[in-house]
C-alpha cells in the first residue's frame, strides 16, 4: 500500500514537472496575437485576370475538333468548358485568374506586391481585410528585383511600419501574412535562416532565406518582424513539390521602398553598371593568382568602351571594395553598383597581379539590352594537344575583327585536364594567368614552364561570356 502511495505522489509530482516546463517553455516563445490583430488589416488580398489568346483549335491544342459530345463528357465530370470549345466567343479568347498578396505602404492607397504577381495582368482586383474591394491601377513593376507598385482609390487606409532587415538576425522570429491558395489573411511563423542569399539568375536582391510556410498565393505579402515592423516581401520559394519545404525567400523592404520610390516618382528604374563580366574567386584561381583569400569578385571580362573599361579596369583584377563596401564575394558586387546613383564616381580598391590598387570610377547607367560579339567555332585543321589536353589554332582576322581585334586561341579540341576543368571545343583562350595569347606557340611554351601539379588560370571566352577555368597541370 505504500508502494502504490509514493509512486502515485512520484506520479503526480512528475506530472506537475512536465506541465510546469511547458508552462516555462510557452513563455519563452512569442505571441503572435498582437501583430496579427494589427497587421492583419494592412495585408490586401490581390486577384489578377488575364485574357489569353487562343489559337481557335478545339480546346486550344492545335488538331483538336470542337466536339460537342466531348464538351458534355466533362461536363458531366464537372471539368469546365475548355478554350476553343463551342460556346466560348469563337473559341479565340479565354481569361485566366490568378492570386497573389500585397500590402499597403501608405493610407492614399500604395500598395507593394511581387512584379509576378501582376504582369502581364489585364485587371487587378484588391481586397482588403475588410471586404471591400477596389480596382488597382499598375504604376510600375521591376522584374530584376520582382517588386511591383500598384495603386487604388482610398484614402485612410492602415498601413505598415517599414522596419530594417539589416538588424535581422539569424534565429530571429518573423511571421508572414498573405492569402496561401487564395485563403485571404492567413499568418505563418517561423525564423531568420539565413541573409544576404544569393539565388541563381537573382544578381540585385540579397534575399532574406526564412522556413516560414509561404505558398502559392503568398507572393507580395509582408514578412514582419515581432516589433510588427516589415522587413521583407514573399517572393519565392524552393519547392519540389510546390509547396512550403521550410526554404522561403523575401526581398528585403529596403530593397522594396527604393524600387518602389522610383517607380512611383518617373516610372522606371535607374541603375548603376560597370559593363563587366565576374566570377567568384574560387581557392584554385586564388593560388594561381597568389592570393591568400578567396574574397572579392574576378573580372573574367571588360565590355569596350564600358564605364569599366574607361575607369581602368582591366580583366584579371579582383574587386575588394567598392565604394568603400566590402566585397566578400561576387555576388555582393552586382548589388552594390546597381544601388548606386549613375554618373556618381567612387573609390574602387582592386588587386592587380599580386598588387593592391584604388581606381576612381564613374559608374555607368545599365542599359536596356547588351550584345557582344560571338566568335565562330568551326575550323577544320587539328594541331597537336598540349600538355593540358588543348588542341588550339590562332584566330582567322574575320574572327578577330569580331572580338574588336584581341588576339584569342580557339579550342579545336579538349581532353584531359582542360576538359575535366570544363573547357569544350569552340571556346576561344584569351590569356593564361593574366598574360595575352597571342600564339600558339607562345602559350604552349608557358604550359610547358608551368611545374606539375600547379594550378593555372586560362580566361575563356564562350559565347557572350569570359571566365577564369583554373585547371591544374598533370604531373
Amino acid at each position: 500500500m505504500m508502494k502504490q502511495w509514493i509512486s502515485a505522489v512520484l506520479l503526480t509530482c512528475s506530472m506537475s514537472l512536465t506541465i510546469f516546463a511547458m508552462q516555462v517553455q510557452a513563455k519563452d516563445l512569442p505571441d503572435f496575437t498582437e501583430l496579427a490583430e494589427k497587421q492583419g488589416p494592412t495585408v490586401v488580398n490581390i486577384s489578377i485576370t488575364s485574357v489569353v489568346h487562343g489559337n481557335g483549335g478545339g480546346m486550344g491544342f492545335p488538331g483538336m475538333p470542337n466536339d460537342e459530345n466531348l464538351q458534355e463528357l466533362l461536363r458531366r465530370f464537372g471539368i469546365p468548358g475548355m478554350p476553343g470549345m463551342p460556346g466560348q466567343e469563337g473559341g479565340q479568347d479565354y481569361k485566366t485568374q490568378s492570386l497573389g498578396s500585397g500590402f499597403i505602404i501608405s493610407s492614399d492607397g500604395y500598395i507593394l506586391t511581387n512584379a509576378h504577381v501582376v504582369s502581364e495582368a489585364d485587371e487587378v482586383l484588391v481586397k482588403l481585410s475588410d471586404k471591400r474591394e477596389f480596382k488597382a491601377k499598375i504604376i510600375g513593376a521591376d522584374k530584376r528585383t520582382d517588386v511591383a507598385l500598384i495603386k487604388i482609390e482610398a484614402t485612410g487606409l492602415p498601413k505598415v511600419v517599414v522596419g530594417d532587415p539589416g538588424a535581422l538576425k539569424v534565429g530571429e522570429w518573423v511571421a508572414a501574412i498573405g492569402s496561401p491558395f487564395g485563403l485571404e489573411n492567413t499568418m505563418t511563423a517561423g525564423i531568420v535562416s539565413a541573409k544576404g542569399r544569393a539565388l541563381p539568375q537573382e544578381n540585385y536582391v540579397p534575399f532574406i532565406q526564412t522556413d516560414v510556410a509561404i505558398n502559392p498565393g503568398n507572393s507580395g505579402g509582408p514578412l514582419f518582424n515581432l516589433r510588427g515592423e516589415v522587413v521583407g516581401v514573399n517572393s519565392q520559394i524552393y519547392s519540389k513539390s510546390g509547396g512550403s519545404m521550410g526554404l522561403s525567400f523575401s526581398i528585403p523592404i529596403d530593397v522594396a521602398i527604393d524600387i518602389s520610390n522610383q517607380l512611383k516618382s518617373s516610372g522606371r528604374i535607374s541603375r548603376g553598371w560597370l559593363g563587366i563580366g565576374i566570377q567568384e574567386v574560387t581557392k584554385d584561381l586564388a593560388d594561381s593568382f597568389g592570393l591568400k583569400q578567396t574574397s572579392g569578385a574576378l573580372i573574367a571580362g571588360v565590355e569596350k568602351n564600358s564605364p569599366a573599361d574607361k575607369g581602368g579596369l582591366e580583366v584579371g583584377d579582383i574587386i575588394l571594395k567598392f565604394d568603400g563596401k566590402p566585397i566578400v564575394t561576387s555576388a555582393d558586387l552586382p548589388r552594390v553598383v546597381a544601388s548606386i546613383k549613375p554618373g556618381k564616381v567612387v573609390p574602387v580598391e582592386i588587386v592587380r597581379k599580386g598588387a593592391s590598387k584604388t581606381l576612381q570610377l564613374g559608374v555607368g547607367e545599365m542599359p536596356n539590352e547588351q550584345a557582344d560579339a560571338q566568335p565562330s567555332s568551326k575550323e577544320p585543321a587539328k594541331p597537336e594537344s598540349n600538355k593540358i589536353g588543348l588542341t588550339l589554332r590562332e584566330l582567322t582576322p574575320q574572327q578577330k575583327k569580331k572580338l574588336n581585334g584581341k588576339n584569342g586561341l580557339l579550342v579545336v579540341e579538349s581532353v584531359g585536364a582542360a576538359a575535366q576543368a570544363g573547357i569544350r571545343r569552340g571556346d576561344v583562350i584569351l590569356g593564361l594567368n593574366n598574360n595575352e595569347s597571342q600564339s600558339v606557340d607562345l602559350f604552349n611554351k608557358q604550359i610547358n614552364a608551368v611545374a606539375a601539379g600547379k594550378t593555372v588560370a586560362v580566361l575563356v571566352l564562350r559565347g557572350e561570356n569570359t571566365l577564369y577555368v583554373p585547371i591544374k597541370v598533370s604531373k
